[in-house]
């Protein structure tokens, strides 16, 4: 039997126990009575969306959704292809200063070698600036130059004496790190995952042993947007070891949250965010400011902001709209890609919630932004956004926003 066959009858069943009437249900969850019918009598297909909001609002555990089918199609996900950036570990380990004479760098060896390198305060000043120039950069134009960056401060650790080479090289790891993330915006999860993996070596060449468990954090970020809830859970859980700082194990038992949530599984997703908010909390009270911090550095609550990610996820989209309302306040102005990511997501909250119009006020400003910040990631909400509001084409502000929605999900071209 398939799974449309076997999800309507279901969700008639706990719908009937539950005393609702359809009219009621159709209100509860700002869905079309006559659409509702026709799931439940299988001539429809329940949506991702859909499902979960009928699993959180019946209490069924996730059950609805495992019976629901996912028409995703990949487009939906972060796909991967061949990397154009990733240079690999022999290239970088072999660059030695090479990069910095294609730089015109005029350092001297004296420069390279001191035991006190002048120039590693201010390519940490550089990677503090590059982040911040990554939320109102398009992360294809920042790409080359991470890239030369990475392979500059690599080379500089390369010919440093010992006393010098750690601290290049736990530099370099940061620029790498960064680079993936900025290769994972492009849309090229093939090479978000190996700067994240080049990253991780470096670090451990410079005597840090913990961002290979951030390596796992991040494959766990590209697993959740392709939608692996079990691939992200597992992977997450790989990152807490108790030996590793709790940034780590804080981001770590975020992302296992979000994996929770995209199965429904409200328990499990709450603890890991109640464990997240402990863990970040003590990071606060154990930081001194001394290296870039691992993560979004915009987002002042990241268990909060997550919170109100998983309660879209997890069904309940007015729950997860006061979150994202009131955190989303928090941000920076000039955090543009911070803010489009959670501006999104918190329009999709209050576009579930029935709360159309506002929906489309949050995501017209929004939109107008993201030439600026085009994000692969980002984009996934906005298809999100787009098949939620599909729904309400008879509201005359849905109509006005489709043409500047298709903008942005048109493809790239060159």
């Amino acid at each position: 039997m398939s799974t449309t066959v076997r999800f309507g009858p279901e969700l008639r069943r706990l719908r009937v126990e539950a005393g609702l009437t359809l009219t009621e249900f159709s209100v509860a969850l700002s869905y079309d009575k006559g659409h509702l019918s026709k799931v439940e009598r299988g001539e429809r297909s329940a949506s991702p969306e859909l499902a979960r909001r009928c699993d959180a609002f019946l209490g069924a555990n996730g059950e609805l959704q495992r019976l629901a089918t996912r028409p995703e199609t990949d487009s939906d996900s972060v796909t991967a292809s061949p990397s154009r950036w990733l240079v690999g570990r022999r290239a970088v380990l072999s660059a030695g200063t090479g990069a910095l004479i294609d730089l015109g760098l005029n350092l001297g060896s004296q420069a390279v070698s001191s035991t006190d390198n002048p120039l590693l305060p201010s390519l940490r000043t550089q990677f503090d600036q590059l982040r911040k120039l990554g939320q109102s950069t398009a992360p294809k134009v920042l790409l080359p130059l991470l890239e030369t960056q990475t392979r500059l401060i690599t080379g500089l650790a390369t010919d440093a004496r010992s006393v010098s080479r750690t601290p290049a090289l736990l530099l370099a790891s940061r620029f790498a790190e960064f680079t993936g993330w900025m290769a994972q915006e492009a849309g090229d999860s093939a090479a978000a995952l190996g700067w994240t993996v080049e990253a991780a070596e470096l670090a451990r060449a410079g005597g840090d042993p913990h961002l290979g468990s951030y390596a796992l954090v991040r494959r766990a970020l590209v697993t959740m947007y392709g939608g692996d809830a079990a691939g992200t859970v597992t992977l997450a859980r790989r990152a807490q070891s108790s030996e590793l700082p709790p940034r780590i194990r804080g981001l770590a038992a975020q992302r296992e949250a979000q994996g929770h949530a995209l199965v429904g599984n409200e328990v499990d997703c709450l603890r890991s965010l109640d464990s997240a908010r402990e863990l970040f909390a003590a990071d606060d009270d154990a930081r001194n400011g001394a290296e870039p911090v691992l993560g979004t550095s915009h987002v002042r609550d990241p268990a909060a902001m997550s919170t109100g990610w998983c309660l879209h996820d997890l069904g309940r989209p007015k729950a997860a709209a006061e979150v994202l309302d009131r955190e989303f306040r928090r941000l920076p102005a000039h955090a543009l890609r911070t803010r489009a990511r959670y501006g999104f997501r918190r329009s999709l909250a209050h576009a579930a919630s029935g709360e159309v119009e506002h929906a489309c006020v949050i995501a017209g400003d929004l939109l107008e932004v993201m030439p600026a910040v085009p994000s692969a990631t980002v984009n996934y909400d906005i298809r999100r956004l787009s098949r939620e509001l599909s729904r309400f084409r008879s509201s005359r502000a849905v109509r006005d926003l489709q043409p500047a929605l298709a903008r942005v999900l048109a493809p790239a071209h060159d």
